[in-house]
């Protein structure tokens, strides 16, 4: 699994990436105050957003392209290494309680396992076949999206995926943080968020792991919008797993319905818990069961649901 590449060819290969760019007007950054460092970090952590804003015609389709798959009972798969797998991961573990997605429906792969995630696994990042076997697991299908997350946009684990997933019909979305990456060329949406150097030299932890994020949050939180997990900017099919959520629960059916405490318990109870569900209850004035059915009818979408009821 070790690489088998040139080392000269490797770093010749990386002095042409944008990422790995060398800023020697910050040569003394080490002298500064510390007031001083932090504010030049927060000025470069500012300019991130407009970096995203400017592909966000390609973001958009992308996301159209990964919902209506998602809609045909398809998966979203993360493919990286590294923080960029960390990130999908991370994006990935965030839906099941947030967007009450099915065990599965949402996954993170990171080169190199689990235990990637809080330790380097040498040589992971450098197999495209390693990255074969983490999605050969997952039988992949036409329904299915792939999104394969390099900083550099030259992992071969992350390319690997996406030749992978393009050869089994699935769709393919390349992000990276270069111009004219192999990773995007690979795929077929290509996503590239320029955010230029780095404060520090390479470490993509920073401002291209800052912009990564942001790509993951609008791909899986929009996506989620699409497939009508969300009533307005309510996110009706939280799962409380937890004080917290169980009390987030009912404040997300007030805020929808306007109803008192006693009639939101009444309404969670009949739903079995269900947000979605306990809504329709109030809205549309049914019974548990008859709301599940609206639901399902629907195809989980509250809106569709309520008009089904003539609420």
């Amino acid at each position: 699994m070790t690489s088998t590449s040139n080392p000269r060819d490797l770093r010749a290969e990386l002095e042409t990436l944008t990422t790995e760019a060398f800023r020697p007007e910050l040569a003394g950054i080490d002298q500064l105050p510390t007031l001083d460092i932090a504010r030049l970090m927060n000025g470069e952590d500012a300019s991130v957003p407009a970096a995203v804003a400017s592909r966000l015609p390609q973001i958009a389709a992308a996301i159209d392209a990964v919902a209506e798959r998602m809609a045909r009972g398809g998966r979203l798969v993360y493919a990286g290494a590294g923080t960029a797998g960390r990130l999908g991961v991370l994006d990935a573990s965030e839906c099941p309680p947030t967007f009450n997605t099915e065990p599965g429906q949402v996954v993170g792969l990171i080169a190199g396992g689990p235990d990637a995630m809080v330790t380097s696994v040498e040589g992971a990042e450098d197999s495209r076949d390693l990255a074969r076997a983490d999605l050969e697991a997952l039988a992949l299908t036409p329904a299915d999206t792939v999104v394969g997350v390099s900083a550099s946009g030259r992992t071969p684990y992350a390319i690997g995926a996406v030749e992978h997933a393009r050869e089994r019909g699935a769709l393919t979305v390349g992000l990276s943080c270069n111009r004219d990456s192999a990773l995007a060329a690979a795929a077929e949406h290509g996503i590239e968020i320029v955010v230029g150097p780095e404060l520090l030299t390479g470490s993509t932890r920073l401002k291209a792991g800052t912009a990564q994020k942001l790509v993951l949050n609008m791909l899986s939180t929009i996506t989620m919008i699409r497939l009508g997990k969300t009533y307005g900017n309510l996110m009706v099919d939280v799962r409380a797993s937890n004080d917290k959520l169980r009390a987030r629960s009912r404040r997300i059916v007030a805020l929808a319905t306007g109803a008192s405490d006693d009639d939101i318990e009444r309404a969670l109870t009949e739903a079995g818990g269900e947000v979605k569900t306990a809504i329709l209850v109030l809205l549309a004035d049914v019974d548990g069961p008859t709301a599940t059915g609206l639901l399902s009818g629907a195809g989980g979408h509250l809106r569709t649901a309520l008009k089904a009821a003539g609420a």
